[in-house]
């Protein structure tokens, strides 16, 4: 039997779990090959991959335009990623609370590696390993545009045509 009492902790846990659903997005942990198994598989969907961090100027200034870029193409087959370059152990404050206070629909992941060595070449070889860096990946997968700096909308727009 539903008591007050009962009814209370019933709309509290409500309440939170409509809160995290609604304001939180609790980012993906990957480590690097499976984000290139993600990217480079068969189909026909085109990734547009940035890698940032909360701590990068430039990169928290650019997520607007893939935030962008993300609504204005969400009916076509362009996918956006941003890829966190933050430390694992600061998913849980850092990164989470940069993402409710932003609201970004792109779907986030952590990249779980440690040693820039054992990725940078593998996403591309003409990465200096510096940040922001976009990895956009063509429908047939043997197409791949990287850019290593900032880019604008307009940047990404002519990128993935």
């Amino acid at each position: 039997m539903l008591t007050g009492k009962n009814i209370n902790k019933l709309i509290l846990v409500f309440l939170y779990l409509a809160h995290t659903h609604a304001y939180g997005q609790k980012p993906a942990v990957y480590k690097i090959n499976d984000l290139l198994k993600r990217i480079h598989n068969n189909s026909d969907t085109t990734y547009v991959v940035n890698f940032w961090a909360t701590w990068c100027k430039p990169c928290v200034a650019e997520l607007p335009e893939f935030e962008k870029l993300h609504s204005n193409y969400s009916a076509k087959k362009i996918k956006v990623l941003l890829v966190s370059m933050d430390f694992k152990e600061e998913l849980g404050h850092k990164l989470k609370a940069f993402l409710d206070k932003h609201k970004y629909s792109c779907e986030v992941i952590l990249l779980d590696e440690l040693n820039g060595n054992d990725f940078i070449n593998k996403v591309s070889e003409s990465w200096s390993g510096a940040i922001p860096a976009t990895l956009i990946t063509g429908k047939n997968k043997s197409t791949n545009e990287f850019i290593e700096k900032k880019v604008t909308y307009d940047d990404l727009v002519k990128a993935i045509q």
